[in-house]
């Protein structure tokens, strides 16, 4: 069985955008120089040398493409009200409350389990308010809190803060304030500019007035809102610059102005001062503009074969975690500085949720190593007392590939889940035996049945809130056996 991480987030979908190129010329610096000679070693930059440029370009690259890209899902979603994926201004909350199908055929590896809330938040001016109802301790909820370095920094949700609901305090790196009362925790950003995405649990379609009602309790607010104050000052404009076409990003020298760009969100961390240094070095500066058409000729090939040398190092991560890519998305505590798992988390499932919130494996292969296919019946068991150890909810769903969609089904099967667990056939010595198969097992199996469809197929486990049997690796995803015909 070979296992690879179904994207949790599913909050952005990242489409063609077209890129800006940047007109305007370099204030006090310059680029350019008549050493350009072939095999020289200078670039135009006095103390860095080719083969320096080249590192430091990758160093760039590796350590700044998790803010490039939620730039430009941030953007589609929050800044171009032209875009087709424009959901509302900073600070506004969108939500989805719906039941998938297969007529969705759009949305890869929908999910069935739970409705979804998403926003940015732009704590430039001021903090933000984020406030929950008080739910029911059964439903699962949970918020999670992105900065541009693509690190969940914290969550709000049943694991983290518990279902009695509360207002939470969201401040930007350069907030010097106290809580004020009534305020249950405090959560500071290292970025002023944060995503905020939410999962609510859903039961079924009869559950969604519920999660509706719940999704409405859900509240931000400024700070001097929330204290009935006056607003501060707003903050001073920004000339938002087009991100790059999804397809170029990782090729484009373009990337490196938008680095640049988002650098003045992003305050020195200390254990970053020597990385930022380096940055300067080649003249990647916070809020100023890289116009890469004007360098030295060298130092725009070492550019190029430093994004090159970074993609690479991002490649080679994605080859040896061998799909166990859970250990990509997390706080800078987890991360120790780690900038390669975070780029790679970015590019295997940007705003994935960290393990301890949530896993999904996805299952394409048979115990033996063969591709799933639909025009064979497998089993998926579960040994007495050996549910997932979860503290809050799994579920199995099915998916068509290569698209990750619903499978049509007469019987309109699509998920099995902790939900359904009651209902499900136990076998003798009291574990649960699924059935994948394209026809029908028979009227007394089939709540244990999910349809498989013609072709190739995978299975996605999710599992929400995990318990340490889980996380430490004790308890493992069954295996799918293919059943003899």
């Amino acid at each position: 069985m070979r296992d690879r991480l179904v994207g949790t987030a599913l909050f952005f979908t990242l489409r063609s955008m077209a890129g800006v190129a940047l007109v305007a010329a370099l204030a006090g610096c310059s680029f350019t120089s008549p050493d350009a000679a072939t095999g020289s070693q200078f670039v135009g930059i006095d103390g860095v040398s080719a083969p320096e440029a080249r590192r430091i370009a990758k160093e760039a690259y590796v350590y700044g493409y998790p803010m490039v890209a939620s730039y430009q899902a941030l953007y589609a979603t929050n800044i171009d009200s032209a875009s087709p994926q424009y959901r509302g201004p900073f600070n506004t909350l969108d939500h989805v409350a719906r039941v998938y199908t297969p007529e969705d055929a759009g949305i890869a590896a929908p999910n069935l389990d739970v409705a979804t809330s998403s926003a940015v938040l732009d704590l430039r001016a001021e903090p933000v308010v984020v406030s929950v109802p008080p739910m029911d301790s059964q439903r699962y909820f949970a918020l999670q809190l992105t900065d541009l370095y693509g690190q969940n920094f914290a969550y709000i949700g049943s694991r983290a803060t518990g279902n009695g609901g509360g207002h939470f305090l969201i401040a930007g790196p350069r907030w010097k304030g106290t809580a004020p009362k009534h305020v249950a925790k405090v959560l500071v950003a290292e970025t002023e500019l944060v995503t905020l995405s939410g999962r609510t649990l859903l039961y079924s379609a009869s559950d969604l007035a519920n999660v509706k009602r719940i999704q409405a309790g859900y509240k931000i607010q400024p700070l001097s809102a929330f204290l009935k104050k006056a607003a501060p000052p707003a903050p001073a404009l920004v000339a938002w610059i087009a991100p790059e076409a999804p397809a170029q990003m990782r090729s484009s020298l373009e990337f490196y102005n938008q680095l640049a760009f988002l650098l003045q969100f992003a305050p020195v961390e200390h254990s970053e001062k020597t990385l930022r240094r380096r940055l300067d070095s080649l003249r990647i500066r916070p809020g100023e503009p890289v116009v890469t058409d004007r360098m030295n000729p060298r130092l725009r090939k070492m550019m190029q074969e430093g994004m090159h040398d970074g993609q690479n190092d991002i490649d080679k991560r994605r080859v040896a975690l061998a799909g166990k890519t859970d250990t990509l998305f997390a706080d800078r505590r987890t991360f120790k500085n780690d900038y390669l798992a975070r780029a790679t988390g970015a590019q295997v499932d940007l705003g994935g949720s960290s393990r301890e919130e949530a896993l999904a494996p996805a299952i394409d292969q048979d115990s033996a190593g063969q591709p799933l296919d639909g025009a064979r019946a497998y089993t998926l068991r579960f040994a007495p007392k050996s549910l997932p150890p979860v503290n809050a909810y799994w579920s199995v769903t099915l998916y068509q590939l290569p698209g990750q969609t619903l499978v049509a089904n007469a019987a309109k099967r699509y998920t099995i889940n902790a939900a359904t667990l009651s209902s499900l056939k136990r076998d003798r010595d009291g574990g649960v035996t699924l059935t994948l198969q394209p026809t029908s097992p028979g009227k007394g199996q089939e709540a244990n049945w999910l349809p498989t469809p013609p072709g190739p197929f995978m299975v996605a486990m999710r599992y929400y809130w995990p318990k340490p049997a889980l996380l430490d690796g004790s308890w493992q995803t069954p295996s799918l056996q293919r059943v003899a015909q």
